[in-house]
């Protein structure tokens, strides 16, 4: 496997997808985490460090475990994790007069380990306000460009590499081919992870985890939770209880579909919680995004413990957590706001009864329907577009009450329709309603109205971590508006998103 330190570069979860491209297994952790936290990592054959929105002579940057340069393993650094690799060495890193941001030429040496296959001139992608000023002693320029004369360094006895570029962009031509390079010719890594591998590996994991314990499943009906309850049912059987709650915050007809769709599936091992009015009164009033998620995940919490106490021998807690859930809820340092508050991360409380037990937490969301898919898992879950864990909380913005959601769920009913309708729903990552905390004046039969305002968002994306709006048809998105405007009572107006990720989320809220 290939580890990859986080330095807060806003590419670093591209490489990760860059290398599991490749069939290679690789995970993401905070950079400055200290190196006992991989000693119990499998098949460790490389390190590579990500850019980071700080400056390495920056009192406040952040910095590797010092005992990463004495693994004797090959490590490549990435634009700042580059100039952290001519820091340590003696190089000396500087701000640069001119920043270099998008596309550039940079003359590569083809012979060299890195670029071996690539022309001599490439065009690569470049995101950095400082650069090399110094080289460290006993590396080799391997690539510039026109402001970076160090654009690229290698000392190929200390098995230590550097690129000021990004190769894990799209934009970078051959910046493919160098990342193979180096995970394969340098690193010596094999194409030998597979979802029939992890499959093997992570039922083991589970076991060892679990013993004779018996775990709780949090089931929402969603893609994520639908296959790590199947793996968890795979790896213990019978000794996996699935607990689906009802908490008012799902799309129309959601808890219908869960019955009978997992009541065949789980049968007795099913069980059906209504709890619509717990959570409403407790999200009652509140406005603030981050405290709806964290209201919510602890109420999850409390009626997943309530309810173990009367299964009896309850131990463990199943959550579908991905990993963008964890990349967009930890930060390198505290000074760097996460994006959010996932609620199977950041909204669980710090003493909680059960242990968690998280099947699917190092994959990104096509690799969790890759997974369903070697799992056998029909089709009409696995397909399903993401839905938030928080629900339709985070689509309802401003305050939630009964009322919204209702006027939410059926607006929501229409644009899922119509999508369908037009052969889209497969192609595009995700597109739902959105009701806003605002009432616009209208005219409908001659008379005035004040009612609410529908957001339609849909975007595509591969793996949730960047996405775009998606291009509707006009004639669609007509259809879309007439229908709710005329069918759902209490909205007047529709408007469309076009906003893009980054900078926005693919949520409102």
């Amino acid at each position: 496997m290939i580890l990859i330190l986080d330095f807060g570069s806003q590419y670093t979860q591209l490489i990760a997808r860059r290398i599991r491209e490749e069939n290679v297994y690789c995970e993401i952790y905070l950079g400055n985490k200290p190196i006992k936290s991989f000693y119990g990592l499998k098949d460790l054959k490389g390190i590579i460090l990500s850019g980071s929105y700080d400056s390495v002579y920056s009192k406040s940057a952040p910095w590797p475990d010092s005992k990463i340069w004495k693994l004797g393993i090959p490590i490549l650094g990435i634009c700042y994790g580059m100039q952290l690799i001519a820091e340590h060495l003696g190089g000396k890193v500087a701000p640069s007069k001119n920043r270099e941001f998008g596309l550039a030429n940079v003359d590569v040496e083809c012979g060299c380990y890195l670029f071996d296959g690539l022309n001599s001139k490439e065009t690569l992608w470049m995101s950095h306000g400082d650069k090399l000023a110094k080289m460290p002693k006993s590396f080799k320029i391997i690539a510039k460009s026109a402001n970076s004369p160090y654009a690229a360094i290698e000392n190929v006895a200390k098995n230590m590499y550097g690129v000021q570029f990004h190769p894990e962009v799209k934009h970078s031509v051959n910046g493919k081919k160098i990342i193979q390079n180096f995970i394969f010719k340098i690193c010596g890594s094999k194409r030998d992870w597979t979802m029939k591998s992890y499959i093997i590996d992570e039922v083991k994991r589970i076991q060892e985890q679990v013993g004779e314990g018996k775990v709780l499943c949090a089931l929402s009906g969603g893609v994520d939770s639908s296959v790590a309850a199947v793996m968890l049912h795979k790896a213990i059987s019978k000794r996996l209880m699935c607990v689906y709650v009802d908490h008012g915050l799902q799309k129309l007809g959601e808890t219908e579909r869960v019955r009978k769709v997992f009541g065949k599936m789980f049968g007795k091992n099913l069980i059906m919680i209504d709890a619509k009015r717990v959570f409403l009164s407790k999200l009652k009033g509140v406005t603030e995004p981050e405290q709806k998620r964290k209201i919510i995940g602890h109420t999850f919490i409390d009626i997943f413990d309530r309810e173990s106490k009367k299964l009896r021998g309850i131990d463990f807690l199943l959550q579908g957590t991905i990993y963008p859930d964890i990349i967009e809820s930890v930060s390198i340092k505290e000074v760097k706001s996460p994006i959010k508050s996932h609620h199977n991360v950041g909204g669980l409380p710090k003493k909680m009864k059960m242990k968690l037990v998280e099947p699917l937490k190092f994959l990104f969301k096509d690799e969790v329907r890759s997974l369903g898919r070697e799992l056998k898992i029909p089709a009409e879950i696995i397909d399903r577009q993401p839905f938030p864990g928080p629900g339709l909380a985070v689509r309802t913005l401003g305050q939630i009450t009964e009322e919204k959601l209702n006027i939410l769920k059926e607006a929501d009913a229409i644009v899922t329709e119509e999508i369908r309708k037009a052969g889209l729903y497969e192609k595009i990552w995700q597109s739902f309603a959105v009701i806003l905390p605002v009432k616009t004046v209208g005219v409908m039969g001659d008379a005035r109205t004040y009612e609410h305002v529908i957001a339609i968002r849909a975007v595509t994306s591969e793996d949730a971590m960047t996405a775009d709006w998606a291009k509707l048809p006009y004639e669609l998105l007509e259809k879309m508006s007439s229908r709710i405007i005329n069918e759902v009572k209490g909205a007047n107006r529709v408007v469309y998103d076009i906003s893009s990720k980054p900078p926005a989320t693919i949520e409102w809220e």
